[in-house]
């Protein structure tokens, strides 16, 4: 790991903000301004915590290069490619602040205003996170996107039973030892800030959103339309299999004893009393999810916090 002087131990800094960077060396530095000009003039003790994922280009070394005009600045080089995920996993577990930013360093979001979401969760001790909330998409496959990511959000709500303006927005501030119990869930793809979010929804942390508007990203996307949308609903679904597996089994099971039910009465008037056999296999289905609902939600009840 390459450095400058650092703050001995955790929860020595107010805030962490989290930079993951792979293959970023044409605007990296002008990101890295933004942040460090907002940052100076906050007021708040901090640092800037720059992850370069083993970028091909030639990132590293400009990032390299910068490190003794940026006492704020740490630099931490993966030695191989762990994904958005892992960066942000690492990069929270090894933070110096008692807030951790997540951000990206691809021009698109307003990370000058991240004073603003770390002076929201001082002001608002009862909240634990806080989302920026696009009011646009500018990302690639744009036609595509929007309505998957839509439904995907609406999944998510029902799911949570919590209005979710923002889903995956990549801008966001938590207090850091609420989220050390979740930082093993998070998957090492672009998912990871959807599982930070349902997470901590799951286990009624409160979550709340600022509006903030999203730019085209300079240089090339890596997100893959149909790899990724694919990952964030599995994604939802895991999280919440994992902490509330009764709301996903439970209303499977009841659908097919209810039509069971209604095929057997059915059966009974169309066949002098008989049942076919697909009543008895909706049953049996049935039956067997509920049990495997109350199963699972005896197991997460019994396994603590997490």
């Amino acid at each position: 790991m390459t450095a400058t002087p650092q703050p001995i131990g955790e929860n020595t800094l107010d805030v962490t903000v989290v930079l993951p960077c792979y293959n970023e060396e044409e605007h990296v530095m002008e990101e890295i301004d933004r942040i460090t000009a907002a940052m100076d003039a906050s007021g708040y003790s901090y640092e800037l915590l720059v992850i370069d994922d083993k970028s091909t280009d030639g990132t590293l070394a400009v990032l390299e290069a910068a490190l003794p005009k940026y006492p704020h600045m740490r630099l931490m080089p993966f030695r191989t490619n762990g994904g958005s995920g892992t960066a942000r996993r690492i990069g929270t577990r090894e933070a110096y602040g008692r807030i951790v930013v997540w951000t990206d360093a691809d021009m698109t979001y307003p990370n000058e205003r991240i004073p603003e979401f770390v002076r929201y969760l001082h002001e608002n001790s009862g909240v634990d996170q806080v989302v920026g909330a696009r009011t646009t998409e500018e990302g690639t496959h744009k036609v595509l996107r929007v309505p998957a990511k839509w439904v995907i959000r609406k999944v998510a709500e029902k799911l949570s039973s919590t209005k979710i303006p923002d889903l995956n927005s990549g801008l966001r501030a938590f207090r850091r030892d609420v989220s050390l119990p979740y930082l093993r869930l998070l998957p090492p793809g672009f998912s990871c800030v959807t599982t930070i979010t349902m997470s901590f929804l799951s286990n009624q942390h409160p979550v709340d959103y600022l509006p903030i508007q999203y730019a085209k990203r300079a240089g090339t996307s890596k997100f893959h339309f149909t790899k990724d949308a694919y990952r964030y609903i599995l994604q939802v679904l895991r999280m919440v299999m994992y902490f509330n597996p009764i709301k996903v089994l439970m209303p499977i099971a009841l659908t097919l004893l209810g039509l069971s039910l209604v095929k057997g009465i059915i059966d009974v008037i169309r066949y002098d009393f008989g049942i076919t056999t697909n009543a008895v296999l909706l049953f049996i289905s049935g039956l067997l999810i509920f049990t495997l609902a109350l199963l699972a939600d005896l197991i997460v009840r019994s396994r603590g916090e997490t």
